[in-house]
């Protein structure tokens, strides 16, 4: 274990392209955490084939999600950043949880309820103990902090019932596990058509992508709601104004910020203008990112080393946890 004590987890889904969104609301605070914890960044390919079974374009999404992640600013010498099906104790460790898991409770929980909607022809035993397999994830690290949106709260909550279940009934070897922010307020990237926020699955002109070309950047920012301006000094801004404010916010330096809200508040705005420079400096902040993920995408021999990399950091600390577990549940005959 390094000097930065506490363990962080977090597993990110190969599927879609990275956003805008998962840029700023997650990414970002991946690369500040590798600096102040030891960090565990999984790409969650077995849980991929809860949903997605056919695996023909796997291999590409998992490269592309490394590819991004790092070019973002994740560094693989300093987090262990790891496929999950490289780490074989993950399954063990599924094993032993899952006869701590009642159906019932697997049953109730909100995203098995909304995959079950989604996919009624495949119900399969691993959608049902997704929460048993992140809970895996998260324990093998003995991790005390897990980056999880809202949606995910419930599945943390799940992973806290095993650990009590599991040392109540072996001994103690998990601490619990609770959500992670750097900041409390988390960054919300509105989408581009005033409708919520920014997607893999919704409206795809309304999101942002990492690997978007500067035209299609500066098409879809064109193409963003406003309306024929303020009719009256210093009124408050509609949402989906305050939306093409918030995204300047992100990219923009504070002078160009301020010179539009100036212009709006004495009702001399031209969005025309504010949305071509919108969309010049969307372009300066996504370009060098985009080179950087296409740079690495092509060098599959890096990849193949990081991901070895990863696989070995994540196994150190995987062997340990799971030579406690089998020494508490007394399976070391």
């Amino acid at each position: 274990m390094s000097k930065k004590q506490e363990i962080v987890m977090s597993g990110i889904r190969p599927t879609g392209f990275l956003h805008l969104g998962n840029y700023f609301g997650a990414i970002r605070n991946y690369v500040k955490m590798q600096e102040d914890y030891d960090c565990y960044f999984m790409v969650a390919d077995l849980h991929s084939l809860t949903t997605h079974p056919d695996t023909k374009q796997l291999k590409d999404n998992v490269h592309r999600v490394l590819a991004e992640n790092i070019a973002c600013g994740l560094d693989p010498d300093k987090v262990a950043l790891y496929c999950q099906s490289h780490v074989f104790e993950t399954a063990e460790l599924y094993l032993y949880l899952n006869m701590l898991a009642y159906t019932g409770e697997l049953e109730k929980t909100v995203t098995f309820k909304d995959k079950v909607r989604q996919n009624p022809d495949n119900i399969n035993a691993g959608l049902l103990t997704y929460p048993v397999l992140m809970a895996a994830d998260i324990l093998l690290h003995r991790a005390k902090y897990v980056p999880v949106g809202k949606d995910q709260e419930q599945h943390l909550e799940i992973a806290r019932t095993y650990v009590n279940r599991f040392n109540h009934r072996y001994g103690e070897v998990f601490p619990e596990p609770f959500a992670f922010n750097y900041n409390q307020q988390l960054v919300k990237v509105p989408s581009l058509d005033g409708a919520g926020k920014m997607s893999k699955s919704e409206n795809q002109m309304a999101t942002l992508f990492l690997a978007d070309e500067d035209d299609v950047i500066r098409k879809k920012v064109m193409k963003t709601k406003t309306d024929a301006g303020p009719q009256e000094l210093n009124s408050q801004k509609p949402e989906y104004i305050e939306n093409v404010f918030s995204l300047m916010k992100l990219v923009s330096g504070d002078d160009v910020i301020s010179k539009f809200e100036n212009d709006y508040n004495n009702c001399s705005i031209r969005y025309g203008d504010m949305k071509k420079q919108l969309a010049e400096d969307m372009v300066q902040f996504i370009a060098p990112i985009r080179g950087k993920i296409n740079e690495i995408l092509n060098d599959k021999k890096y990849l193949a080393e990081v991901m070895e990399k990863g696989a070995a950091k994540a196994g150190i600390s995987a062997k340990a946890t799971m030579q406690l577990v089998r020494e508490a549940m007394g399976l070391n005959y």
